[in-house]
């Protein structure tokens, strides 16, 4: 309990939360409540807090827990050596800042066999502390006494002893925050080009960071992700520096005392201990400070474009033919049915060098009419725009909608496990239209199969800490599977996967069920399933959807621990639950707060009465038909100054890249996007978003294409 305290105040604090709602999160987190439905059925205990919010506080959680740990084993440590004190323990127990607690374990941590260490083997530490006092006039005559053994001459007794306040400086914690607030203040990131790579091909790309300099706290994280990806690509050297002789000076004035032989000594000694020691390792600490920064910023935009992805608009249960152009090798054609199920699939080849053109035709009419086609999905790689305008030349008996529809992901998809096992005879081709038509259908039942770092959404991407990355995505898809709710009688296994309270083996278990007993008619029916004990159904039941079951509330986001205060409402209303929801005015006449008890509030309560309006609400947007400007297929035919349509397929915190239809997304650039000033490109575009551009500037050697949405 007293944990919880403490982490309710760190984290209140941090995030400016209420302290209340912080402390009931953390309860039920500890309890193994999910981040979903803590959100959507606990809004009385934390307050109203949302996803994000519940999310910062069970990573501020984690993160607590490991510094905790941390301690434990700093104090663990530094008590084995025999030196821990009072003073120190209460230090360490009192601090919940990591880098502050690593500079008080600092002096005692293990270490390997240092200049300063062997110097104290040779029994030099006495000299030193002389040094430090500064009294002493004639220091090279003290030192004598101490030439012996490996210690040959005085020289080596001061340089040794040199050594160990050299350490000593390092590890002080007051010159390590002084020369810290230095790099905080002032400090300059600073990129220079290998020489012997300048002409390659290669180095190109990172023209941009040959000779750069700016300060570190005005980098933004795509320069400073780019730049470090060049570091690593070994085409850039990256320093982060400050101005040396300021610091040495900070140094100076709280180490050097007086201005005798001694004195100069101990200046020499932290000049040496700034330039060896202390500044590398706090140029280091910057470094992976900054990078860090970075990488969370980077996989906040990810993070927030895998969410607007995956809530994209569906198609719903239409019978869809899915398309994967290419000229060569042909366009392989799959026919669905409303259920995403696969009825026949079969190649043409209307384009060159094959041309056959006609009888393309023919077999796409055919199949059209056979599988009564309602709408195309058409992928966007290679072949696109030509397979649009070949589909739209095709006449057909009913009307067949066109769209098109990001391939990225689908090869990763189509040569995975889970594609095998859904298709384990056919190969990687068709299993690769089926995600194109099915995406079309309900993106997010699609897109959970494949890993969301192939989907192309993300900024440096393979470039930030990867298992930050995964955390952050799968909380991602955590929200967005929750958010919309999910058929339990159609949903696969991995998208029960990702549902509240579910995971892998709970899903596989509900599957089996479903294929042994047939389709469930309640949620009740999940109690049956094995290992789905209490905790689990109450964690679940409320984003399970059964259309067309029994009780019209299992089809909502009702939870089934309401299901009696609704029930009271309708006998209140003298109806049953069915009449309720289909009947405006009898719900405009129930007064909540009739209902307030000690278990469900007026939150609860307004969620209640806005599901009983529109049960099983989609929250995703209606999807819209799209067409390129038929003039432009190229980059050719681009000329600056046009003004085109496009779909915006990737967004980053610099701006948003936009197809126009020529195989080469153009930039959008923050400054771009709007006739004022734009902090967060997500304010103004989301991803599938059709907009009007116009052509700024065409760089074809570095083949960039730049936008603007000021038209």
């Amino acid at each position: 309990m007293e944990t919880i305290k403490i982490f309710t105040n760190l984290i209140a604090e941090a995030l400016s939360l209420p302290k209340r709602g912080v402390e009931n999160t953390l309860q039920l987190l500890d309890d193994g409540c999910t981040i979903p439905f803590i959100s959507r059925y606990r809004k009385e205990r934390t307050g109203g807090l949302d996803e994000v919010q519940i999310a910062n506080i069970s990573d501020w959680r984690e993160r607590l827990s490991e510094l905790e740990k941390r301690k434990a084993t700093i104090v663990k440590t530094i008590t084995e050596l025999g030196k821990m004190t009072s003073d120190l323990e209460k230090r360490i127990d009192e601090c919940w800042d990591a880098t502050q607690l690593e500079d008080l374990y600092l002096p005692y941590k293990p270490k390997r066999r240092t200049r300063a260490q062997v110097a104290r083997e040779q029994g030099l530490e006495p000299l030193a502390n002389l040094l430090l006092i500064q009294r002493e006039q004639q220091p090279e005559k003290v030192a004598r006494s101490y030439v012996k053994g490996d210690v040959k001459d005085v020289e080596t007794a001061l340089n040794g002893a040199k050594d160990i306040i050299a350490e000593q400086v390092s590890e002080d914690e007051r010159s390590r925050n002084q020369v810290r607030g230095m790099f905080r203040r002032e400090a300059m990131i600073e990129s220079k080009v290998v020489k012997a790579k300048q002409s390659t091909e290669e180095a190109a790309k990172y023209s941009d960071y040959f000779d750069f300099s700016e300060p570190l706290r005005r980098c933004s994280s795509h320069r400073l992700l780019a730049m470090r990806r060049g570091e690593n690509d070994g085409i850039l050297r990256i320093h982060i520096n400050i101005d040396d002789d300021e610091a040495k000076k900070c140094l100076h004035r709280q180490w050097v005392r007086s201005f005798g032989k001694s004195s100069k000594y101990v200046e020499e000694a932290v000049d040496d201990g700034y330039k060896r020691l202390l500044q590398p390792a706090i140029e280091t600490e910057f470094a992976s400070m900054s990078k860090e920064k970075a990488d969370d910023e980077a996989i906040q935009v990810f993070a927030e474009n895998l969410c607007q992805l995956l809530l994209s608009a569906p198609l719903g249960q239409k019978r869809v033919m899915g398309v994967d152009p290419g000229f060569r090798t042909g366009c392989k054609i799959v026919c669905l049915d409303a259920q995403g199920n696969l009825l026949h699939h079969e190649a043409i080849f209307p384009h060159p060098p094959v041309n056959k053109r006609e009888q393309a035709a023919r077999q796409i009419e055919t199949m059209v009419k056979k599988f009564n086609v309602e709408a195309m999905a058409i992928g966007n790689g290679t072949a696109s725009r030509e397979t649009a305008e070949f589909m739209k030349s095709l006449h057909f008996e009913h009307p067949v909608k066109q769209f098109v529809v990001s391939e990225d992901g689908a090869s990763v998809y189509s040569a995975s496990k889970t594609a095998r096992d859904e298709f384990p005879d056919e190969d990687v081709t068709v299993r690769g239209a089926v995600s194109i038509g099915r995406r079309l259908m309900g993106p997010l039942a699609e897109l959970v199969k494949i890993d969301p770092k192939s989907i192309g959404v993300g900024q440096y991407q393979h470039d930030v800490d990867q298992s930050k990355l995964k955390h952050s995505l799968d909380q991602t898809v955590e929200r967005c599977v929750n958010t919309v709710g999910v058929n339990l009688n159609t949903a696969s296994v991995h998208l029960l996967t990702y549902v509240s309270g579910l995971g892998p083996t709970l899903a596989k278990n509900i599957v089996e069920y479903r294929k042994e007993h047939g389709v469930f008619t309640s949620r009740a029916q999940l109690k049956k399933v094995s290992r789905l004990g209490p905790s689990a159904f109450e964690q679940c039941a409320g984003f399970l959807r059964i259309p067309d079951a029994k009780n019209p509330l299992d089809n909502s986001a009702v939870h089934p621990e309401s299901y009696a205060v609704v029930e009271q409402m309708a006998k209140d209303c003298h109806c049953t639950v069915t009449q309720l929801i289909s009947d405006k005015q009898k719900r405009a006449s129930v007064d909540i707060n009739k209902y307030v008890s000690a278990t469900i509030g007026l939150p609860t309560l307004n969620d209640i009465m806005q599901e009983l309006e529109k049960p099983g609400r989609d929250p995703r947007e209606q999807i819209e038909e799209f067409e390129f400007d038929k003039n432009v297929t190229t980059v050719d035919d681009l000329v600056v100054g046009m003004e085109l349509p496009g779909i915006v397929t990737n967004i980053t915190n610099f701006g948003a890249f936009v197809d126009i239809g020529v195989h080469q997304d153009g930039l959008v650039h923050i400054s771009q996007l709007a006739d004022r000033y734009v902090s967060d490109p997500t304010q103004v575009v989301h991803l599938h978003q059709h907009v009007r551009v116009r052509v700024t500037e065409v760089d074809r050697r570095r083949n960039r294409i730049s936008l603007t949405m000021r038209l």
